[in-house]
């Protein structure tokens, strides 16, 4: 009872307001309130700030900048194996596995459709429909950037306006279908094993979304879909680089066409993983011997 008055609660509130008011004090750069509020986060959510490049307020311009933070060379190792598919972020697993009739589970008694996902397009849905899915929160205290989980060639990124419910445990329990309705960027590749889409979702408080070759994709004006084209001059992202980030934390969901995807026995539901760590492997890599095409590397 309690998770569903929260959710209504949360769907009465001004969801887009609210986040541009959270933008802008998140990028104030007045060193009182930046530093007082970079400490209040740290002493609230145990933030490791000794796994950052600087761990000091002063290094930063910004809370947003504190946010975002890049971490110490090293800090994240990736797994090793040629066919292994690595976490993309700091964060638990929601939920994993196989897409059932093109269904992913958002919890207990919740489930939603891949097309919806992926903006209502059967076409970019088809490949996904008997694959399989990993999602990943992020919480607060989490390292808030993302990283690809096995080296891909860019092909297309679309940008799905939608609310901007939570996505805290109680709120994805009783909202119906929420990751298909809330704003989000969808970024597809092409890799060794087929296709593979990442989906970032937003969420209220979240300013903005992120990706390294478009800049800010969100938060933007209007409520149509926004599509970018990269078939022609894809970029090849490496397994393990930075490919976005959340300015304010949300979710990733994982999609992988690949059908004999087998998930790591190490992970589990509600379970802490780490960017670079063993999520998957894929035999498709065995088969086809074959990688993306080489294409423009991102810088950091």
């Amino acid at each position: 009872m309690m998770g569903r008055l929260f959710s209504l609660i949360v769907a009465l509130l001004p969801q887009h307001r609210l986040s541009r008011v959270v933008h802008g004090l998140a990028r104030w750069r007045w060193r009182p309130w930046k530093n007082g509020l970079i400490r209040l986060f740290t002493r609230i959510y145990g933030v490791d700030c000794g796994e950052a490049a600087a761990s000091e307020p002063n290094a930063y311009v910004s809370f947003n900048a504190f946010f975002t933070r890049p971490l110490a060379p090293g800090a994240r190792p990736l797994a090793e194996g040629e066919n292994r598919i690595v976490s993309p972020v700091d964060g638990v697993i929601s939920q994993h596995g196989p897409i059932s009739d093109g269904r992913l589970i958002q919890a207990k008694r919740q489930d939603y459709s891949v097309d919806d996902l992926l903006g209502g397009d059967p076409q970019l849905a088809g490949p996904f429909r008997h694959g399989h899915f990993a999602t990943l929160y992020l919480s607060p205290r989490d390292y808030h950037r993302v990283h690809m989980p096995m080296t891909g060639s860019l092909q297309r990124m679309l940008h799905i306006p939608g609310r901007l419910f939570g996505v805290s445990p109680p709120l994805v329990r009783h909202v119906s279908r929420l990751f298909a309705r809330n704003e989000r960027v969808v970024t597809l590749f092409d890799t060794a094993a087929g296709p593979m889409a990442m989906v970032l979702v937003g969420a209220i408080g979240v300013g903005s979304i992120e990706t390294l070759w478009s800049g800010e994709v969100t938060p933007p004006r209007g409520q149509r879909i926004r599509s970018w084209d990269f078939r022609h001059y894809p970029l090849t992202l490496e397994a393990g680089a930075e490919m976005g980030r959340f300015n304010l934390g949300s979710t990733v969901i994982l999609l992988l066409a690949d059908p004999d995807v087998r998930w790591s026995p190490t992970i589990g539901l509600e379970q802490p993983l780490r960017m670079g760590q063993a999520l998957a492997e894929t035999r498709a890599a065995e088969d086809s011997g074959a990688g993306p095409g080489e294409g423009d590397h991102l810088r950091d």
